[in-house]
């Protein structure tokens, strides 16, 4: 009998954070990896071999050309590096799939293409394109640029046409996207993984609260009405097949009063509010997209047990949270990324399994409280 495991090598562009935790995913399959990130202190250096280089560093990408297959980490890579990879090694997701989910106008478009639902939105690159813009959104809205911004960068709220024009010029006058506001109820999530064969699998819905546009908490289950998870699934299938995806991809949403499902957008990767499948039981979203790039046989993921996630994200004050509170409360388990702190951005997380909703949530109000 053959076995199915890899024994091979995974390259990744990109060496942050979810680079570390999808090596970490890799080693127990009997996966090497190997990432190109630039950064001297990469998180991903700890367990995975580091090229520091440039993404399109030729000697770089001839290194992950020798693996046998390569995915991406965040989609902020250059598309000149898929490019050049082209033809040499499998790359999943592919360039093509990238080009798309970086660019927000073009993510939207073909979204609606395969039928799914969106906010109203107008692209705004030429100063021809403001007038007229916010009330076709709706009178009120959300410009962002259309690449590059994540955590709430790059973006602006606008309830006037003076604030508008005010808000491109501020943003450099890059080309944006202007996103009409919606009244919804909750945001929530789900990630769908796609091996070269067609094969598909599920994560689970996941509820997420933000605070200042950068994630706070995500829940698992969501409080949300029946057949949402079901309805998710639908246009997660319609993107992942219409989009030819290899690899995951989670898509996040706008659940609105009626329970209808707006895509709000969508990355080509792991997700931070998928964090908490790391120690809910059953496989991680990590292992779920080793196992989709790698071609492995896929399996729907999900926690077997409540499961919440908290953000630690650094402070202007340089507050800490309280170590030892967090580490004394039951079914915490603590992910650092070895970062050096600095306001706004992601430190770390914990994660928190309790046996029942009930004392999750009661759980989870007692570590919000540990974490500034």
């Amino acid at each position: 009998m053959t076995s199915t495991l890899p024994q091979g090598t995974l390259g990744i562009l990109g060496g942050g954070q979810l680079a570390q935790m999808l090596a970490l995913a890799a080693l127990p399959l009997g996966v090497k990896v190997v990432v190109l990130e630039p950064d001297p202190q990469a998180p991903a250096r700890l367990c995975a071999e580091h090229l520091q280089a440039p993404y399109t560093d030729p000697a770089g990408l001839e290194r992950l050309a020798g693996c046998d297959v390569v995915t991406l980490e965040f989609e902020n890579v250059p598309v000149e590096a898929l490019a050049a990879l082209e033809g040499r090694v499998p790359v999943r997701p592919g360039g093509a799939l990238l080009a798309r989910s970086k660019h927000r106008a073009r993510e939207k478009e073909a979204l609606q293409a395969v039928g799914a639902a969106t906010a109203p939105f107008v692209s705004i690159e030429h100063e021809a394109d403001l007038p007229g813009a916010l009330a076709a959104v709706g009178g009120r809205g959300l410009l962002k640029t259309s690449e590059l911004g994540y955590d709430g960068k790059g973006q602006a709220r606008v309830n006037s046409d003076a604030e508008l024009r005010a808000a491109w010029d501020a943003l450099g006058r890059a080309p944006c996207v202007l996103e009409g506001l919606v009244p919804f109820e909750r945001e929530v999530s789900l990630a769908v993984a796609r091996n070269a064969a067609g094969e598909l699998a599920f994560g689970p819905l996941i509820e997420n609260t933000h605070r200042q546009g950068i994630l706070r908490t995500s829940v698992f289950p969501a409080a949300a009405p029946a057949g949402t998870e079901a309805r998710a699934r639908e246009v997660a299938r319609a993107v992942a097949e219409g989009w030819g995806l290899e690899g995951l991809l989670t898509l996040e949403f706008f659940q609105l009063p009626d329970g209808t499902l707006l895509v709000n957008e969508v990355a080509p990767r792991v997700h931070n509010s998928g964090h908490l499948t790391q120690d809910g039981g059953g496989i991680s979203q990590f292992e779920a997209q080793v196992r989709a790039v790698l071609g492995l046989p896929l399996r729907d993921w999900a926690p077997l047990h409540p499961a919440a996630m908290v953000n630690i994200i650094g402070t202007a004050e340089g507050q800490e949270p309280d170590w030892a509170g967090i580490d004394a409360l039951p079914g915490t388990r603590l992910h650092l990324y070895h970062k050096a702190p600095r306001p706004g951005r992601k430190l770390g997380h914990v994660n928190l399994v309790a046996p029942d909703l009930e004392t999750l949530r009661a759980r989870l109000d007692g570590l919000e409280a540990l974490i500034p």
